[in-house]
């Protein structure tokens, strides 16, 4: 599970990955490392470590997740000074899953202190422990950096948009001849060795049917009592599982965009598994569950986590919102900050219904000044109404990190 097969063409590196070889001009770029202390957190299987050694092949490079390191470094944390006192010509230090033994850090922060040519490079695929130990993340001397699934333009003319909705963007996944079992055995990765292994939760049945219960929130509001009931356990459990997913990187949630708001707003958040294809393992298929709520849920988490992504690997500050008032006219997204303002609504279909423009409309009337947008299946760029409608996989296709979005 844990090795990534890497073609030439396509490797994760900072902060983005770059398309060797592409048509893509960005991404024939090779961006260099970053010379400082950084974290690198992001979710297992996302590249993290496959960037690592591809950029400081020479590095001392200390895994955790395996058992014979980590008894050794969680036994004794002041082995890491022997490791450096044995060897001097190596400054470029890698400790990978740096969450599994927190006490590692007050040691890495002194290292610095005392020895500020020694460059530390810690990554994890979860904040739990880190935050729960108390750890302060080196006090401000170390960069906070985060590593995403696949983005549309990375892969070029290998992406499909039927494929990333069925198993995602993971590269892990991308990689394999059957993405349908590794996501299976991803889910069960982080249930063995996350939650299980770490004592996150207290029962794993509980937590196990949660996964399934908030995957019906993929995509839309989060009500928490209705996961609740949905899983058989209280409201104040599922908060806390909700902030696990969130901590193990699993999960994110989407605040309402309420600026100088004009209508009555909904309070509740929106929530997303961070990958199209963990979303589809998890959501149960049979009878009751229509093919066509999975592929619409489905294709607005994955535009979601593409702007997530994109806003992470930007160095212009923009934040995600949506926006839904309470007589249920919604825009699915609005990017807002210092460089844009835009309302994307998202349909899955091939064809453009007067009704899919209502709440754009609603919302152009209180934002004038926002770009309004609807991304869909078909195949035309149109202009309805003053609102671009234009091909979700073109959109995709052309979000790249430090660019405006894609709209013509």
């Amino acid at each position: 599970m844990r090795s990534i097969v890497v073609e030439p063409k396509r490797i994760k590196i900072w902060n983005c990955s770059f398309h060797l070889g592409g048509k893509n001009g960005i991404y024939n770029q090779v961006h260099p490392p970053n010379p400082e202390q950084f974290f690198l957190f992001g979710s297992r299987g996302t590249g993290k470590s496959t960037w690592l050694k591809h950029h400081y092949p020479e590095a001392l490079y200390r895994d955790l997740l395996a058992p014979d390191i980590f008894r050794s470094y969680s036994a004794k944390p002041g082995r890491l000074s022997d490791l450096l006192s044995g060897n001097p010509d190596q400054k470029t230090v890698i400790i990978d899953e740096v969450q599994r033994i927190p006490e590692l850090l007050p040691l890495v922060h002194k290292i610095i202190e005392d020895k500020p040519a020694y460059q530390f490079i810690l990554t994890g695929s979860s904040s739990r422990k880190l935050k729960r130990s108390g750890t302060d993340l080196l006090a401000g001397r170390a960069l906070l950096r985060t590593c995403h699934p696949f983005m549309a333009a990375e892969l070029g003319e290998d992406f499909s948009l039927d494929q990333a909705l069925l198993h995602g963007m993971l590269p892990i996944v991308h990689s394999s001849a059957q993405p349908a079992d590794v996501l299976a055995a991803y889910v069960g990765l982080y249930l063995r060795e996350e939650v299980q292994m770490e004592r996150l939760v207290r029962r794993l049945d509980d937590f196990s049917r949660f996964l399934e219960a908030i995957s019906y929130s993929h995509a839309s509001l989060l009500n928490t009592a209705a996961v609740a009931r949905e899983c058989k356990v209280n409201r104040k459990t599922v908060e806390n599982y909700i902030t696990i997913l969130e901590d193990l990187l699993l999960g994110f949630r989407i605040p309402v965009f309420s600026k100088h708001a004009k209508r009555r707003l909904i309070s509740h958040e929106k929530f997303c598994y961070f990958d199209a294809g963990v979303f589809r393992s998890l959501r149960p298929a049979g009878p009751l569950d229509l093919d066509t709520d999975l592929g619409s849920n489905a294709l607005e988490g994955l535009v979601a986590e593409h702007l997530r992504t994109w806003l992470a690997y930007s160095q212009s500050k923009n934040n995600l919102f949506f926006w839904r008032t309470k007589a249920g006219n919604e825009v699915d997204f609005i990017v807002y900050g210092a460089s844009e303002f835009t309302a994307l609504k998202i349909k899955n279909s091939q064809t453009i219904h007067p009704g899919d423009l209502i709440g754009l409309k609603s919302f152009q009337e209180d934002y004038p000044t926002a770009k309004q947008v609807l991304l869909y299946r078909g195949q035309e760029t149109l202009s309805i109404d003053n609102i671009m409608c234009m091909p979700c996989e073109e959109f995709l296709k052309n979000l790249t990190p430090d660019s405006p979005l894609p709209i013509i």
